[in-house]
């Protein structure tokens, strides 16, 4: 049955350990990372792996080279979606980028 008819099961007297609930908190580290190009795309991918949660400046590349910034967006998208990653755009020029236990609300 379960925890509960073994609790019933028992008298007065006896002990019962209860399991603890939850997991202990791990610190989730919030990167602000700058895109200056098409390498920059493997870092930042390696650091979403690792558990960091990155904002990714991307106004100054839009602005330089719009061709770079299109094929750097093609390949985080290929990588966000092979590693299950979580990607959104805001309109300050800025990208969120999230491990597989974080979802962004939209």
């Amino acid at each position: 049955m379960g925890l509960l008819s073994d609790l019933f099961k028992r008298k007065d007297d006896e002990m019962l350990e209860l399991p603890v609930e939850g997991e202990q908190m791990q610190q989730v580290m919030v990167r602000i990372e700058t895109l200056r190009d098409f390498v920059d795309i493997d870092r930042i991918a390696r650091l979403v792996k690792e558990g960091n949660i990155v904002f990714l400046k991307t106004r100054d590349l839009q602005r330089k080279d719009l061709g770079e910034f299109q094929n750097c967006m093609q390949k985080l998208k290929r990588v966000s979606n092979q590693f299950g990653f979580d990607l959104a755009g805001t309109e300050e020029g800025y990208l969120v980028v999230t491990p597989t236990f974080a979802k962004i609300a939209r």
